[in-house]
């Protein structure tokens, strides 16, 4: 897979197009990018096997799913193998709760965006989840109060 695909100026558009409405039909999106449908279709399946586009998902609500309160924790490990981070990053995976990790370069080592429902869910997950795990040293939590800004486009 080539890291750095050649886009042309319609892939662009296409890309763009379809990281703000990814139920765009074929003939929509040939509209909207100025091709004809059969070319658009081909470039989508050549975008996708080049990575560029990834899973079509739709995004949710995560007020609607009781989901609304967001915060950041920062993580310190005290073990540093590949074997402790192996594990963590496991851990991590399996918690639905965690909806970003990073791992992190700097005084941190990884840093996780958590949506929970209230600050006594977040109490109870930090405690029995992320600060029992054997390889975290401690963490540090921010609450977001609100969202200045959110999305998923990367700028093409």
């Amino acid at each position: 897979m080539n890291e750095n695909p050649h886009l042309d100026e319609i892939d662009r558009r296409i890309v763009r197009a379809l990281q703000r409405d990814a139920s765009l039909s074929h003939a929509a999106l040939a509209d909207h990018v100025g091709a004809s449908a059969a070319s658009v279709w081909r470039r989508v399946r050549a975008l996708e096997r080049a990575g560029v586009l990834g899973a079509t998902v739709r995004l949710a609500d995560p007020a609607r799913l009781g989901r609304s309160v967001n915060v950041m924790c920062q993580v310190r490990m005290h073990r540093q193998t590949t074997d402790a981070r192996a594990e963590f990053e496991q851990f991590i995976s399996a918690r639905e709760e965690i909806v970003e990790c990073y791992a992190m370069s700097g005084e941190w080592d990884y840093l996780l965006r958590i949506a929970v429902r209230d600050v006594a869910d977040y109490d109870r997950f930090i405690r029995q989840g992320v600060l029992a795990h054997p390889s975290v040293a401690n963490a540090a939590s921010n609450f977001a109060l609100r969202q200045v800004k959110y999305t998923t486009e990367i700028p093409v």
